[in-house]
């Protein structure tokens, strides 16, 4: 599939749970996010709270903490929060910027806006949640 030159569509086509979309599909979730400069040393995601947004670092890094230990570094094309997109469960890991950061974020409440104005991208985002699911049993 050639994705253009969105460098937007590009990131987002990345994203697993994306996997199943279309082009068209791609480039209405893209369409949805922004993209934010972030500094060293901003919290991203705190474990325990409810996720608003999902987050794919397209420059700079990030430490992922669960229980105050690091289990992992994100770089850049990494991801994060796409569980906030399709439920509101608390995060589990506390997530912060170790270095200047440029990222696409999109918010649980437009994509959930976007699902529910087009089944079509809904039936494929299900989809990847449920063979995510059955990979992780």
């Amino acid at each position: 599939m050639n994705l253009g030159k969105d460098p937007k569509v590009r990131a987002i086509a990345s994203v697993p749970l994306f996997a199943r979309c279309s082009k068209r599909d791609l480039e209405r979730i893209a369409h949805l996010a922004d993209e934010i400069d972030l500094p060293e040393g901003k919290v991203l995601t705190r474990e325990g709270a409810l996720g608003h947004e999902f987050f794919v670092l397209i420059e700079g890094r990030a430490e992922v903490r669960r229980d105050g230990r690091p289990i992992a570094t994100l770089r850049d094309g990494d991801f994060l929060g796409e569980i906030a997109l399709v439920t509101n469960v608390a995060r589990t890991a506390t997530v912060t910027t170790t270095s200047s950061v440029r990222a696409l974020a999109i918010t649980a409440r437009a994509f959930r806006e976007l699902l529910r104005t087009n089944p079509e991208i809904q039936g494929k985002v299900l989809e990847a949640v449920a063979a995510r699911l059955a990979a992780a049993l």
